[in-house]
């Protein structure tokens, strides 16, 4: 699904059911920034460290600050710094995935349903381009998204003074003309996935991808084709 200052202007079986992978995390960010108490400091739990995937290595009792995790979660889509903004935020991930569920039905996600924070394949874990573009445009109203998601890479300091490194997984970021994020996604199952955000000559524009091929050599292409469409259509 592709926008152009928040119209559709091309889509394909846009409320198809699709595992999110990654793209996940979108609602998990969401319901961290709607807490908004991105000073908080959270320890990492052991739940959280034995986390699989796209990790960062936490170690169980580490503090760290809620919008650090924050940033390894958008840009490096570290599962272990996820599970910890879910414990943080509700006591365990279990009790946060049903905050997200929740969340999906007030903003009338009606293809998308949640059975963990961080985007990991399982049954009945879905949802649909042109519900996740929803949720993107809900997650764009918080100013502090794009300056985090916009970074090619930062670091993140624990409380007891450990750095970590956390690099941006969208290749778009850095490299193409006006990419300010938002977030990659990739299982076996989901294929690749990928919510481009992008602006250029006062236009944006939010691409959406589940289950794409050539992922990056696409969004490009989609991205260009788009901007063009809106300065022939403006």
């Amino acid at each position: 699904r592709v926008e152009i200052n928040g119209v559709a202007v091309w889509e394909k079986q846009a409320d198809r059911q699709l595992p999110p992978a990654s793209l996940t995390k979108l609602m998990t960010a969401l319901l961290v920034l709607e807490q908004g108490r991105l000073e908080d400091v959270a320890i990492i739990s052991q739940a959280a460290t034995h986390e699989t995937g796209s990790r960062l290595g936490l170690q169980p009792g580490e503090q760290l600050r809620m919008q650090d995790l924050l940033a390894a979660t958008l840009l490096q889509s570290a599962n272990d710094a996820c599970h910890a903004l879910a414990d943080h935020v509700a006591g365990s991930e279990a009790a946060f995935v049903k905050q997200m569920n929740q969340r999906a039905l007030e903003l009338g996600l009606r293809d998308t349903r949640f059975q963990n924070a961080c985007g990991h394949d399982a049954p009945g874990h879905h949802s649909s381009t042109q519900d996740l573009a929803r949720l993107a445009h809900e997650l764009l109203k918080h100013p502090q998204v794009v300056p985090l998601t916009s970074q090619t890479h930062t670091s993140i300091t624990t409380l007891e003074g450990k750095r970590y490194k956390v690099s941006n997984k969208n290749a778009l970021v850095g490299r193409y003309d006006g990419a300010l994020g938002l977030k990659t996604g990739y299982t076996a199952n989901a294929g690749k996935c990928l919510v481009a955000y992008a602006k250029r000559g006062g236009h944006e524009v939010l691409l959406v991808m589940l289950h794409g091929h050539d992922r990056w050599w696409d969004a490009v292409d989609i991205l260009d084709l788009a901007f063009k469409h809106a300065r022939h259509t403006h």
